[in-house]
């Protein structure tokens, strides 16, 4: 009966919605989580004790939004995923060609612009 039990238990865990990014399968909200954890990893200083874990899971994050959502045709025409696909593609630029430095303060300011432009138009549903 325990093990039975524990099966359930862990077939159940297994098969919910999110994974360990936290992505929950919706996309406004996954959208905005993830636009929430790469302002968060791009503004904290260099020398923040947390800034590696940081990185690490929006990486994770951004990994999971590309894997859950690029195949999806019906995102392909709303403006909030072009934009948010803009700016994870300006990062990932900065990131293969200068891994160890800091994002530069324009790149900074450009993403924070994308990243409210994907905010107003989810607030539009588009």
């Amino acid at each position: 009966m325990l093990a039975l039990l524990l099966v359930l238990v862990v077939g159940l865990t297994g098969c919910s919605g999110t994974g360990p990014s936290g992505l929950s399968g919706t996309y406004g909200e996954d959208a905005l989580a993830l636009v929430e954890t790469l302002r968060t990893a791009i503004s904290l200083p260099n020398d923040a004790p947390d800034k590696a874990e940081a990185q690490a899971q929006a990486k994770r994050m951004i990994n999971d939004f590309a894997a859950r959502y690029q195949r999806d045709p019906s995102l392909a025409k709303l403006s909030s995923y072009t934009t948010i696909r803009t700016a994870l593609n300006s990062l990932a630029g900065h990131y293969s060609s200068y891994p160890n430095r800091p994002v530069p303060e324009k790149l900074k300011q450009r993403l924070e612009q994308e990243f409210a432009q994907v905010e107003a138009a989810l607030k539009r549903g588009s």
